[in-house]
């Protein structure tokens, strides 16, 4: 008793755990929470840096980009510099469009940036005439989470127009936003529908009708809007039924049958001055698509010349935020497996042609590969160098701190990524160190006092070295933990490193004065 109350503080803790029942049940509660943590924290290839933008549209139709950029644009700057927290704002003025983009500075919640701007031009209704022309601004938001997880190529061997392929994918697309974890399911490449209408000069003149009016009376026919509301009194329970007139203008027949004017006393039909046909737009982008022969095999390499092009359309995935992006890339691999031969045709070809959850899934896994094979040459050179019992203690010590790490990283909210692993490989040398010396120090006082049992020496050996330890591992931390603190882009990205190093030393001084003991 008298010799327990002589120790200092860590041989104390010592003395207290290394006999007691609930110390192997805390290791075994550190490595679950360590497995619990491999599984369930999202892998990514890169940390996700909080970084809020938005893309402020400001419709100015008819005008050009001068006028855009005079009468709107520079206004707009103006009004958006008044919000706190902002990086910087730029425009770019277009005929008939102001896009400005506002990027708020690291770690800006995105919520509360989003109210702000929203706040700013609600407040700034009025920095325009209202005669002027411009519409209601639009703010589309940025973030980490709108760069796709997935992308998916539609193409066709017998070259298939991006019309038709453009028509599959908005069927593909529906199907895979019912798959968890997506957020936007989008087509890049495809031309669109619409309905061409092309004039007749000759026929115009003809029958009096001028282009402006005809414009006018094509806009006006394709709404629908309430027009008011009548008593039902002849129901069960007299009720109030909407009116509605007017209706969308759905094929080419229902714009052909508009009428645009009069002449010589009879209704002018728009077909009978202009030649209506329902097809494709003009295309915006295109996407062209060039096999490879791991792509076609070697068969249809064969018949297919090397360096074909053909047209195409890629479908983009998003993920929602938090979600693992292994975890909703597989499952939309697993969806599309089902899609072909039933929603996509036999004749139309599939490619993955990005694939953000495969890649981070084998950085991911080979990081941890690399992690075990540094844990596994410690534990190996403290065999060499002090025996086999130390090392397989040294390297249970090691594998919990690793497990307890993991979990705290998890709980931290950070994910598995090329840099909260790195932090752990780097760290693994000095993860090391409390465990050895105090390993080291109960194996040298064995062999000064060979007489004296474990019980008496573990806490007077771990007492004796257990201050320098803790002033080291304070020490290692002191020395990075300020990186955490590093502003702009490169602290979210390598705040990482720090924080898991951190973690990892204090509580791999806790496991070296408390597991450490007991399986010595």
């Amino acid at each position: 008793m008298k010799e327990t109350t002589s120790l200092g503080v860590s041989g104390r803790i010592a003395a207290a755990f290394q006999s007691n029942a609930l110390t192997p049940l805390l290791a075994i509660v550190a490595l679950l929470l360590g497995l619990f943590a491999v599984m369930v924290t999202p892998r990514e290839e890169e940390p996700q840096i909080n970084v809020t933008m938005a893309n402020v549209l400001i419709p100015f139709p008819g005008a050009s980009s001068v006028d855009v950029q005079n009468m709107v644009a520079r206004p707009a700057e103006q009004a958006l510099s008044q919000i706190a927290g902002i990086e910087h704002t730029y425009s770019v003025a277009r005929p008939g469009m102001a896009v400005l983009t506002v990027q708020f500075q690291v770690g800006v919640p995105r919520t509360e940036a989003l109210v702000r701007l929203y706040d700013v031009l609600n407040a700034n209704q009025d920095w325009l005439p209202r005669e002027l022309g411009t519409l209601t601004p639009i703010v589309k938001p940025k973030g980490i989470d709108d760069v796709p997880v997935l992308g998916i190529t539609l193409w066709s061997r017998d070259a298939a127009s991006g019309a038709e392929l453009e028509r599959v994918a908005h069927a593909v697309e529906s199907e895979l936003k019912a798959v968890a974890g997506t957020r936007e399911v989008q087509t890049l490449g495809g031309p669109g529908r619409a309905v061409h209408v092309w004039l007749d000069p000759v026929r115009l003149r003809e029958r009096g009708v001028d282009v402006l009016a005809l414009r006018q009376a094509l806009a006006a026919s394709n709404a629908a809007m309430p027009s008011g509301a009548v008593l039902d009194a002849g129901a069960a329970t007299p009720q109030m039924l909407s009116i509605e007139t007017g209706e969308f203008l759905r094929s080419e027949e229902d714009v052909g049958d508009l009428v645009v004017g009069v002449s010589k006393g009879l209704p002018v039909y728009l077909r009978e001055v202009a030649r209506i046909e329902m097809g494709a737009q003009l295309p915006q982008r295109y996407v062209w698509f060039t096999p490879g022969e791991g792509t076609l095999g070697a068969e249809a390499a064969a018949v297919t010349p090397a360096g074909s092009v053909f047209p195409a359309v890629t479908i983009t995935v998003t993920k929602k935020p938090g979600e693992n992006a292994v975890d909703v890339s597989r499952a939309v691999r697993d969806r599309l497996a089902t899609l072909s031969n039933t929603v996509i045709p036999s004749n139309i070809e599939t490619t993955i042609t990005r694939d953000y959850g495969e890649t981070a899934a084998e950085k991911a896994n080979k990081l941890i590969q690399k992690l075990a094979f540094a844990t596994g040459s410690v534990i190996l050179l403290i065999g060499f160098a002090l025996g086999r019992r130390e090392a397989v203690i040294v390297g249970v010590a090691v594998i919990l701190t690793l497990t307890a790490t993991l979990f705290a990283s998890w709980a931290w909210g950070f994910t598995l990524n090329r840099v909260s692993l790195f932090a752990l490989i780097f760290s693994i040398g000095i993860l090391v160190d409390d465990a050895i010396v105090v390993v080291e120090n109960i194996h040298r006082h064995q062999q000064l006092t060979p007489h004296a049992t474990l019980k008496d020496i573990i806490p007077r050996a771990v007492d004796e070295v257990g201050g320098p330890t803790i002033l080291a591992t304070l020490t290692v931390i002191a020395a990075l933990l300020p990186m955490a603190f590093v502003s702009g882009l490169m602290g979210p990205y390598m705040s990482p490193i720090p924080i898991n190093s951190s973690l990892g030393m204090a509580l791999s001084l806790v496991i070296a004065f408390t597991v450490t003991p007991w399986l010595a």
